[in-house]
């Protein structure tokens, strides 16, 4: 085989294995900005149900303040009735 021939196959070799890299490393993008993609929207979901349990949460602490009030009100009311001379009904 002479230098030519020897040159000729030595660049086809050279052509292919760039295709190789190139087409793996376009693969290798495709899928680092799809898991990327993927990873973006499960942080915009957790900040979306981090805000929902907040406002959640503010909503409970409303519901056990009334709760706590209404049993300060409920035992009141049942110390008026005694004081009258009733009978609490249990």
């Amino acid at each position: 085989m002479d230098a030519t021939t020897l040159g000729a196959v030595l660049a086809c070799v050279g052509v292919v294995s760039g295709s190789v890299v190139a087409y793996i490393g376009k693969r290798g993008e495709t899928g680092l900005s799809r898991f990327n993609s993927v990873t973006d929207q499960v942080q915009e979901e957790l900040i979306r149900k981090t805000a929902e349990l907040a406002a959640v949460q503010a909503e409970l602490d409303v519901l056990r303040k009334q709760r706590h009030d209404d049993l300060i009100r409920i035992t009141h009311l049942e110390i008026e009735i005694i004081r009258l001379g009733g009978n609490p009904a249990p």
